[in-house]
Parts: C-alpha cells; structure tokens; sequence
C-alpha cells in the first residue's frame, strides 16, 4: 500500500529525507505544565529523541511548535513540499480544528496524531479528534516515547509497509 494520499511522492524539488515534527498549542510547557500527565521531559529533549531515532533510520527532522493554529496549517502546508511525512500533536486543536483537519488532507504525504496522554481517560472533551479521520495512524498514551513510535511508524509507511 502507498502511504501517499493520492499515490505519488511530493512533487516539486527534491525532497530530502526528511520529516515534520509538528507541535501545537501549550507543549512548549512540557516538563513544567502537569507533569503527572505529561511527565517531565521537556520539549528540548522530545526533539533530541527524535532526531536521534530519525538519524538511525537515515531521517533528518524539522521539528516546531506553536502556539497558533495557522502557523501549524502553513507548516502542514510547506511539508507538502520540503518533507516525506508529517507527525503531528496538535494538542487542543486536536479537537477543535477543522482548518488543521483540511490542511492535513491536502498535504499529500503520510501523517501521524501523537498525544503524550491515553486521551480516553481524559474529559469527553478529549475523545474526539479532527485529525484521526485524515491521518494514516494514531499512537497516544506512552509520554514523550509516543513520538519516537511515530518516528518508526512513520518510516514504516515510507517504505510501503
């Protein structure tokens, strides 16, 4: 199976191998905001883990977060061109936004929703997801190791499996 939406690679320049880590609203205060649920790695060291598990599967990263939900659509957007596959935790716009929704549909390469919490033992609120629909999987509930499992997923998909 092609992980590629519409069945072919980005188009456009040359695409290096690399990946969009993508973060949203409030993670740049993980290891200090609740870290019972969270834990407390910070964001700094979510990114060193997967660089260093992208490196080791031959990947380079760009790794980003912000607090703006159309900054995140214009990365998603820019991934089209620049990357090979998308994970993303979108945080609170995970179950709120329809413009996260529509870009990830657009963006023609595979993609991932990571959450560092198991979301079905949070409030209702958080059961329900924007992004699953149009993402190639899901994986939550393992803290910051959530986004070293999308890494290997991730180049799982790119290799066709």
């Amino acid at each position: 199976m092609n992980a590629y939406k519409n069945g072919a690679k980005p188009q456009g320049k040359a695409v290096k191998k690399t990946l969009y880590i993508l973060n949203g609203p409030n993670l740049n205060l993980l290891g200090t905001r609740e870290p019972e649920i969270y834990g407390s790695e910070t964001l700094a060291d979510v990114e060193r883990r997967c660089a260093a598990r992208a490196k080791s599967h031959g990947y380079d990263i760009t790794f980003q977060q912000s607090n703006h939900e159309g900054q995140l659509v214009d990365w998603i957007q820019e991934a089209r061109r620049k990357a090979l596959g998308i994970i993303i935790n979108a945080g609170a716009f995970t179950h709120t936004s329809v413009a996260l929704h529509d870009a990830l549909k657009a963006a023609d390469v595979p993609a991932i929703e990571v959450h560092l919490s198991n979301v079905f033992r949070r409030e209702a609120f958080r059961h329900h997801s924007h992004l699953s629909p149009v993402v190639n999987g899901v994986i939550l509930g393992f803290g910051v190791t959530s986004y070293e499992l999308a890494v290997d997923g991730l180049v799982e998909l790119l290799k066709g499996k």
